[in-house]
């Protein structure tokens, strides 16, 4: 690889970072993310303010077809009522479903408009920063603790760690299992979004190093097959968190 194609590569992988070591923080995901987060807010406030019932149209026609698809996937693995998963679930899906869809757009757009307020180092796509993935399989992990706690108590929680899989009288072999199992958990979900996206950002980064006049045909090629694999990540995070809720939640029922 020349020169080029490696400085090429290098500028468009790194972060806008502020600070350093420990404490540094990738300001472009987290900005990126912010701001998708917000414009779904704000729609949301803004369609819930004009709901119009009988037949929707426009957005929130689409918006309606998203929550009940989310929420037939949502009853389907978790039959109970709750009120907090279906939103949980439903904000997973289309916030990272919004941040993967930025890797559609051109490699060069924004790192070129960063570069006329001198940033030099510009992402566009936060999923495909492992900081961002894993933050968010971190909170699926609080939620997570927080029904198994609801479910069981905080006793019956830590119990599990020392009688599973083998029963008490195994419970060293139990705990550094449950253990590697809990982290096991948060660390697939982000990992596995994470590599995803990255992958799909480099194949659009080898595709913008091909002459213009012949990049366009495998850049559109490639597009359409993303825009698949972007749709499906979100759609496999958006599973793994209700199974996983579900899974705590499991004794709910037993518990009370």
């Amino acid at each position: 690889m020349s020169n080029h194609a490696v400085s090429f590569m290098e500028s468009h992988l790194k972060n806008l970072t502020l600070g350093h070591g420990f404490w540094s923080v990738h300001a472009d995901s987290i900005g990126i993310g912010w701001a998708l987060g917000a414009a779904i807010v704000l729609t949301g406030w803004f369609l819930g303010r004009r709901l119009e019932e009988g037949v929707p149209h426009g957005i929130q026609n689409v918006l309606e077809a998203l929550l009940e698809f989310v929420d037939d996937q949502v009853k389907g693995i978790f039959p109970a009522t709750d009120p907090l998963l279906g939103p949980l679930a439903f904000t997973a899906f289309l916030w990272i479903l919004l941040m993967n869809a930025m890797d559609l757009l051109p490699v060069d757009l924004l790192p070129d408009v960063a570069r006329l307020f001198g940033i030099h180092h510009f992402r566009s796509t936060p999923t495909a920063d492992p900081y961002t993935t894993l933050g968010l399989a971190l909170s699926v992990f609080v939620v997570t603790i927080y029904y198994h706690i609801r479910s069981k108590g905080v006793f019956g929680y830590l119990k599990t760690f020392f009688v599973h899989p083998f029963g008490p009288y195994l419970f060293p072999i139990n705990f550094v299992m449950t253990v590697v199992e809990e982290i096991a958990k948060p660390l697939s979900l982000g990992l596995r979004l994470f590599g995803n996206m990255f992958a799909g950002e480099l194949v659009f980064l080898l595709i913008a190093l091909l002459p213009w006049w012949f990049a366009w045909a495998p850049g559109v090629l490639w597009a359409a097959f993303h825009l698949l694999v972007i749709t499906l990540q979100a759609f496999i995070f958006m599973i793994l968190t209700i199974m996983y809720v579900a899974m705590a939640a499991a004794e709910e029922g037993d518990a009370h």
